[in-house]
C-alpha cells in the first residue's frame, strides 16, 4: 500500500469534513469511500486510523468511523499549549543546534519560500510542516519532539484551514524568516517569544479562524 495513496485519501477526505461535506455525526462507511475515491478498502481504514489519531473522526463499537467537531474552544487549547511546546523547542534547538541542523532547518525553509512565493497553499502545508520538524529534531529532546509531533498532527486540519486566510501564507513565511535568524544565531529567548507568537491564535487570529469554520 502506497503512503501516497494513503495522504492523499487522508488529504480528500479531511477536506471535506473542514468544508463540511461530511458534517458532525456522519458515519463514515469504508465501502462508499473506497468507491468515492477508487481505491480499495485498506487505504481508505488506514486514512480513518489517521483521521481518529487527530481527533477528526472516532471510531466507535458498530458504528465505524464517525465525523466529530471538536469545538472552538477545544481548538484554541490546543493551539495555546502548542504555542509553549513550540517555543521550548525553539529555545533549545537555538541553544543545541549542530551543522547538521542548520543545513536542515534552511534546507525546509527554501522549500517554504519556493511554495509561497508560488502561492501554493497546499505545498506550503506540508513544507511547512517539514520545517517545523527540523525545529524539533534541532532541540535535541526526544520526548519533547514526540510530543510536538503528536500535537502538530492533530492540528494539521486547522493549521491547514488558517491558510486560506487572506495573507496568512506570507505572513507566516516572514515569521519563519525572524524564527531562522534566531534559532541560528543562538537566541533562544527570542526563538521562544517568536515560535509562540507564530503559533498562538490569540485575539484576531482566532476570530479569523472561528469565522472560517463557521463558513465551512
Amino acid at each position: 500500500m502506497s503512503e501516497n495513496v494513503v495522504q492523499r485519501l487522508r488529504d480528500e477526505i479531511e477536506n471535506a469534513i473542514i468544508s463540511n461535506s461530511f458534517a458532525p455525526g456522519t458515519r463514515l462507511d469504508e465501502v462508499q469511500l473506497a468507491t468515492r475515491f477508487g481505491v480499495s478498502r485498506t487505504p481508505v481504514r488506514e486514512a480513518l486510523m489517521q483521521l481518529n489519531a487527530i481527533g477528526l473522526v472516532e471510531i466507535r463499537p458498530r458504528r465505524g468511523a464517525v465525523v466529530i467537531d471538536p469545538g472552538p474552544h477545544r481548538i484554541f487549547e490546543m493551539f495555546e499549549v502548542m504555542a509553549e511546546l513550540e517555543g521550548m523547542a525553539g529555545s533549545l534547538a537555538a541553544r543545541r543546534h549542530t551543522q547538521e541542523d542548520r543545513v536542515a532547518i534552511l534546507a525546509a525553509h527554501g522549500d517554504c519560500e519556493r511554495s509561497a512565493s508560488a502561492g501554493d497553499t497546499d505545498a506550503y502545508y506540508y513544507d511547512n510542516e517539514r520545517f517545523h520538524k527540523t525545529i524539533y529534531a534541532a532541540s535535541h529532546s526526544g520526548f519533547l519532539s514526540e510530543q510536538c509531533i503528536a500535537l502538530h498532527r492533530r492540528l494539521q486540519p486547522y493549521r491547514r484551514l488558517q491558510l486560506r486566510v487572506r495573507n496568512r501564507m506570507a505572513t507566516s513565511f516572514a515569521e519563519h524568516n525572524e524564527v531562522v535568524d534566531a534559532i541560528l544565531a543562538g537566541d533562544a529567548e527570542q526563538a521562544r517569544q517568536l515560535l509562540r507568537q507564530h503559533v498562538s491564535i490569540q485575539g484576531e487570529r482566532f476570530s479569523d479562524l472561528v469565522a472560517t469554520l463557521a463558513e465551512r
